[in-house]
């Protein structure tokens, strides 16, 4: 026993005197060999709030990604990472095989489509005829409601079809045109969908509306002040006083009772006989995860591959390859701003389940002057534009506003405000924009003149308040969370102290805080045998698989 017990205190002291000459990092960084490899962030999540927490707080151009990494339960993970830090291990295809896209809840994005049909219940489908058939339908749409030109060598095309499944992901590559997000993406989806929905619901008169899609939609080049739900937002167009539509560009009215095209062929059966549609309307949800090119679902072999009738080609760059470049061209998020960039969208404007017909509610806002659209993510900051927009008994508003991921940039659309630094006077019929640059901290401002647009004017910028800081919005989030933490904690304890006994108590913040406790001894248990292992060895670092086991080990104890 005495031997067992020397022998055990020998071990503990090479590992102190290990962990002496090379201590443990705080936080795990790969590491990359040369100076022109891209800088090391690369840090895991349980929670996606937490990740997304995280790239705000970042000035590196970062974003989420999601992680499968248990079989059957969808259990994942997410990755906060750069894009070319993300293609530098990816493009190996060792380790990140199931890897997912996560588009950002009100970030402008490219217009994608989900489709797949069971191949045993529809052996006379034609797949590719179909996707074919689909492509030219939505080009058709985009020109007539938005007059957006594009075809299908503007469409990414990839395939991950299987003997049993036919499987396709669509991004289009519309040139200098995306949607304010991915909800009005699914809402103009719907839309053009009516006839398919149509075919349906007669044959089944008790389907919900939501499954019939049945709904009035408005389209229009710009907003107008009275009653309009549905339109598409140009910021490349000169702004007058009332925000009214260009002669050319009349506004288009839809009505889900109009004839349409037939779109029978995308009607198909399920493996039970059922019949839904090919084009899968589940993949419009706010932060959806949304699988990569090149990654497959854990436990399947299918991965995203560029399809046999694939029309597009990406642009080629000097140093990029032509996988990075499809890499690139496939994130529904990656949408950058630019003053030319037209924003499309297509909102909700009514519902009456009473007749089975069902349209999306217009958007109220709690900001009196916000009109046409909801409030951005960040209200303190709309109140912030809306104070730099009221001077001088000029009162402005804010008419719309879109959000750019990559950027962390917001972009107002202002009216009845036409102060322009370049000119240092009011524009006498065109309005300004206001930019918020959430990762720098600062605002400037840019505006929809064609001088001030040739010139590329922008002003200096100037810095937000630390109030409408992201990091103070976030440091009050945290002190209310622990506050309320706090709160509960000492009730629990208070219920403890006065005898209550039940199985609930064994699931209050205390034990929680000791258990999570115990899991991390655990891994640093685990780091600490594979690194005395490594001593012995001579390896000098902690590998990728370690690190994963740990947080899948965590999890699992987690949710025991």
């Amino acid at each position: 026993m005495k031997r067992k017990w020397e022998t055990k205190l020998k071990q503990i002291e090479e590992l102190a005197s290990h962990y002496e000459r090379k201590p443990l990092s705080s936080v795990y960084k790969p590491r990359l060999s040369r100076p022109e490899e891209p800088p090391s962030i690369w840090k895991l999540f349980h929670r996606q709030t937490e990740a997304f927490n995280f790239v705000r707080s970042c000035k590196e151009d970062v974003h989420v990604f999601a992680l499968e990494y248990k079989v059957g339960n969808g259990q994942r993970i997410y990755l906060v990472t750069t894009y070319t830090q993300l293609w530098f291990y990816y493009k190996f295809r060792r380790n990140l095989l199931h890897c997912y896209e996560v588009i950002p809840e009100n970030a402008v994005c490219k217009l994608y489509f989900d489709l797949e049909f069971n191949k045993l219940a529809n052996p006379e489908a034609d797949g590719k005829k179909m996707v074919a058939l689909l492509i030219e339908h939505v080009c058709q749409a985009l020109q007539e409601l938005y007059r957006v030109n594009c075809s299908a060598a503007d469409v990414c095309n990839l395939d991950s079809s299987t003997d049993e499944k036919f499987s396709r992901h669509l991004i289009f590559q519309l040139h200098n045109v995306a949607f304010k997000d991915n909800i009005h993406v699914g809402n103009f989806v719907r839309k053009i969908l009516q006839p398919a929905f149509r075919l349906l619901a007669s044959e089944d008169d008790d389907r919900t509306p939501e499954t019939t899609g049945h709904g009035c939609f408005h389209f229009s080049e710009l907003p107008v002040k009275h009653g309009l739900s549905f339109s598409t937002v140009s910021l490349d167009q000169g702004r007058g006083e009332g925000g009214t539509l260009d002669s050319e560009k009349p506004e288009r009215q839809w009505s889900a009772e109009q004839s349409g095209p037939d779109l029978s062929f995308l009607v198909v059966k399920s493996d039970s006989g059922e019949k839904h549609l090919f084009v899968d309307l589940g993949v419009y949800t706010r932060n959806r995860n949304f699988r990569l090119y090149k990654s497959s679902k854990i436990g399947k072999q299918a991965a995203l591959e560029i399809a046999e009738d694939n029309k597009f080609f990406p642009r080629q760059l000097k140093n990029v390859s032509d996988e990075n470049q499809y890499f690139l061209s496939s994130l529904v998020s990656n949408v950058r701003f630019s003053d030319t960039l037209r924003i499309l969208t297509c909102e909700a404007s009514c519902q009456n389940k009473q007749k089975g017909v069902e349209c999306f509610s217009g958007a109220s806002t709690s900001v009196e002057t916000i009109e046409g659209f909801q409030c951005s993510p960040y209200p303190e900051v709309d109140q912030f534009v809306l104070s730099l927009v009221t001077k001088n008994g000029i009162k402005g508003g804010i008419r719309r506003w879109n959000y750019f991921f990559p950027e962390e940039l917001l972009v107002y659309d202002i009216y009845k405000y036409r102060w322009c630094e370049n000119i240092g006077r009011a524009h006498k019929s065109n309005n300004i924009m206001i930019l918020v640059d959430l990762k720098n901290e600062v605002w400037y401002q840019k505006c929809h003149d064609p001088i001030c647009k040739a010139e590329n004017f922008k002003s200096k910028c100037f810095p937000i308040p630390a109030e409408v800081s992201l990091l103070f919005l976030f440091k009050e989030e945290e002190d209310f969370t622990t506050e309320a933490t706090v709160n509960n904690e000492t009730r629990n304890l208070n219920e403890l102290s006065i005898g209550a006994s039940s199985d609930a108590d064994w699931d209050n913040g205390v034990d929680e805080a000791y258990f999570l406790e115990a899991t991390e001894d655990v891994e640093l248990a685990e780091a600490a045998e594979v690194s005395l292992l490594s001593l012995q060895s001579g390896e000098d670092e902690i590998p990728d698989e370690l690190i994963m086991e740990a947080v899948m080990s965590k999890d699992e104890l987690l949710q025991e």
